[in-house]
């Protein structure tokens, strides 16, 4: 049966290989395209297993909302050359898509959905066989809120997606806090939402560096307190300084616009080393 550039592009655009490759599939597929997409996938299972060992640094991360639900997602893969491939920033926005569609609870689940071209888990592994480069899931994130918003740093590398209780009136005020997210990396929203772990490492930090600059034992608790509060100050979101204006936190400035406005939470989602 002779293979036409219908079938050959058809395939392409089922599975994300290379025009060659397509080709190739369905002539020894005898132009079954059933057969001819199994044969393409088996490859890409095959680099998959060989591509195991490497290290997917590189990749995409993107962010979107729908009502209440927001969702981040990062596509890794071992190169910022393919990272910036249009099909591949393509793939990448196709499982944000059927994230914020289908609002899976874990990442598991999202690998699992099944889309019209095949599982999201069968995307990338399509994808693999076409750029035979290792390519995984590495982060989805999401959470629901009153009123949500994202933001996708310049590069595709970083974004953030934060939860208010309220409808945020100005959709600026918004997007500056989902901003900070991105540019400072706090750890929780206030104190409360930093884990006990957490807090009991950074107290005794600051008992050990005080023990080292000969300050009394009996001082020591008051002083990692004191570090303490510091720590509070540059690690949780509220407390933060905002950066568009030093000489305010971004508690003050939420205040300034809505007294009643709060942040419920928020995911940051990075490649950047």
């Amino acid at each position: 049966m002779a293979v036409t550039m219908a079938d050959i592009q058809h395939l392409r655009k089922m599975t994300g290989a290379g025009m060659m490759d397509c080709k190739n599939a369905l002539n020894e597929a005898n132009g079954d395209f059933d057969k001819a997409m199994e044969t393409i996938r088996k490859k890409g299972q095959a680099v998959a297993a060989k591509r195991e060992d490497r290290e997917a640094s590189e990749g995409c991360v993107l962010a979107a909302t729908d009502g209440n639900f927001a969702a981040v997602v990062a596509l890794q893969c071992e190169t910022d050359f393919v990272a910036k491939n249009e099909e591949f920033v393509a793939l990448t926005r196709q499982i944000l898509d059927a994230a914020i569609a289908h609002k899976p609870e874990t990442l598991d689940e999202l690998l699992a959905l099944e889309l019209s071209n095949g599982s999201v888990s069968q995307l990338i592994t399509d994808k693999i066989g076409a750029t035979g480069e290792k390519m995984e899931l590495g982060f989805y994130e999401h959470l629901t809120a009153p009123y949500v918003t994202s933001y996708i740093h310049m590069g595709n590398k970083l974004a953030t997606i934060v939860g208010f209780n309220k409808v945020v009136a100005d959709e600026q005020v918004a997007r500056d806090v989902a901003m900070q997210v991105a540019a400072m990396n706090p750890i929780a929203v206030t104190p409360e939402g930093i884990p006990a772990e957490v807090k009991e490492k950074e107290l005794e930090i600051a008992r050990e560096k005080a023990r080292e600059a000969g300050k009394p034992e009996n001082l020591l608790d008051r002083i990692a307190e004191g570090s303490l509060q510091k720590f509070y100050k540059e690690s949780t979101l509220l407390q933060q300084e905002y950066v568009k204006d030093g000489k305010k936190t971004i508690e003050q400035f939420l205040k300034e616009n809505d007294k009643e406005l709060a942040v419920n939470g928020f995911k940051r989602v990075t490649l950047n080393v």
